[in-house]
């Protein structure tokens, strides 16, 4: 197959459907639509394609994995959302959001079978260059700012509830050690940080991507209004993200097609979202109007001291705190892809962004009032930018238009979801930026 020399002294392979070399020499072309995504033996002759790893996985530990990759700590924030709309319109927005995820996926499917890339920040140098990759590049890295975000406003609110349970104290104290802002930062530096400083993970913590707003400790007022009805949408789409580990997981999976990995898509959405739904019924039937942000924080008015509550809160610690480094790689990453991309390894450099990182996010914690409003930015921003408009714009220019022009349904029905999107961005951050000035929300109950 033949390799082209690009701009930075790499080689990369061209899988452009116009033309293919095979090893023999023979020139072969293929339609974009062929099913194949990793190596397959052709005349007993291995095709060299984007990777030489050949998948491994099964179909069903990949419905595993990608539901994973979808359902996050962000489950807790459903009902939340459901007490602001009321349960049809929060059906009709999720079975929505729901579908366009799916259809968004087969976008990115589409675009990786025709130039054989594994990785979403490529897809984005592919259309557009280096412009396109940085921009893919920092969307993802703030969304993951946002799940770091939301993993440490848990440790916020609910570490100081667990010691009070530990120490029979049935409310807060005001001690040193029943501060929120305190503890994050004790848990920052004596765990987070070391596991932040290898070099890697090695077998690492299971990936828990975080879609969560944490919220406040005070009832919330029977009134909602429209601009705090705008932040279920938000939350809804933040949800469903998922598109960065799409690629990996389909480059790992075994007998990998496009159909395949569409199925599995189809399964792990459908199955995170009933799991999302019964979640947000039952917290909102439970509690109705006073459910706060975080659901399991509310449970805390029905009985502090409450065993079965207090392991569930130790589990749900645990984890997150596991998974704030998990997160912190990517992000650091990609730090060094854009600002050091022909550096070595050097750990100066590779402390020095962790702390950073870790001192951002402690700083967002600690000083923004309600993780609502992180999330309601990063929500209007990120998630409509991963689900909607790379993945329309992508297809656009990725699929050539000998094989489907400007005018074809398809990149129509694209350029139609990317705007989608952007309208989606627009509308939310209205709202949510009107809801800021008002000051709305914050006397309906943030923290």
């Amino acid at each position: 197959m033949e390799l082209q020399k690009i701009p930075n002294g790499h080689h990369y392979t061209d899988l452009s459907p116009e033309k293919i070399i095979l090893e023999d020499g023979s020139d072969s072309v293929e339609s974009a639509e062929r099913e194949e995504f990793l190596p397959h033996k052709a005349d007993g002759k291995k095709v060299q394609q984007f990777t030489d790893f050949e998948g491994k996985t099964t179909f069903g530990m990949s419905v595993f994995n990608l539901s994973n990759a979808i359902m996050g700590s962000g489950i807790l924030g459903l009902a939340y959302g459901m007490s602001n709309t009321g349960i049809i319109l929060f059906v009709i927005l999720l079975t929505f959001i729901a579908i366009l995820s799916g259809y968004s996926i087969h976008l990115l499917l589409k675009s990786a079978g025709v130039v054989g890339i594994r990785a979403y920040e490529q897809l984005g140098f592919r259309a557009f260059g280096s412009p396109g990759k940085v921009v893919a590049a920092c969307i993802i890295a703030m969304h993951n700012i946002g799940a770091m975000s939301s993993y440490l406003f848990i440790v916020k609110y609910e570490l100081p509830l667990v010691i009070q349970a530990f120490l029979g104290l049935t409310r807060n104290t005001g001690e040193w050690y029943l501060n929120g802002n305190y503890l994050i930062m004790v848990v920052s530096v004596s765990v987070i940080l070391p596991l932040a400083l290898m070099r890697q993970l090695g077998t690492s913590p299971t990936h828990l991507p975080s879609h969560f707003l944490s919220g406040g400790n005070k009832p919330l007022s029977e009134s909602r209004g429209v601009s705090q009805t705008a932040y279920t949408i938000p939350i809804l789409a933040f949800a469903f993200v998922c598109h960065p580990e799409v690629l990996p997981i389909y480059t790992e999976l075994r007998k990998p097609t496009k159909k395949r990995m569409q199925t599995i898509a189809n399964i792990s959405i459908g199955a995170m979202y009933i799991m999302y739904l019964l979640t947000a019924v039952f917290g909102y039937l439970t509690f109705y109007s006073r459910v706060e942000s975080e659901l399991l924080h509310t449970y805390s008015r029905v009985d502090p001291l409450d065993t079965l509550i207090l392991c569930v809160r130790l589990a749900v610690l645990v984890a997150v705190t596991l998974t704030v480094p998990v997160v912190l790689f990517p992000i650091r990453r990609a730090v060094v892809q854009l600002l050091f991309p022909d550096k070595p390894f050097h750990w100066a450099r590779h402390c020095g962004i962790a702390v950073c990182l870790l001192f951002i996010v402690n700083l967002l914690v600690i000083f923004v009032p309600n993780i609502r409003d992180i999330f309601g930015l990063i929500g209007a921003t990120s998630a409509p930018s991963l689900i909607f408009i790379l993945p329309g714009i992508f297809y656009i220019r990725i699929v050539p238009e000998e094989q489907e022009p400007m005018k074809s349904r398809n990149k129509i029905q694209a350029a139609a979801f990317a705007a989608l999107g952007f309208v989606f961005m627009v509308m939310s951050l209205s709202f949510i930026i009107a809801d800021w000035i008002t000051g709305e929300s914050r006397s309906g109950g943030g923290h």
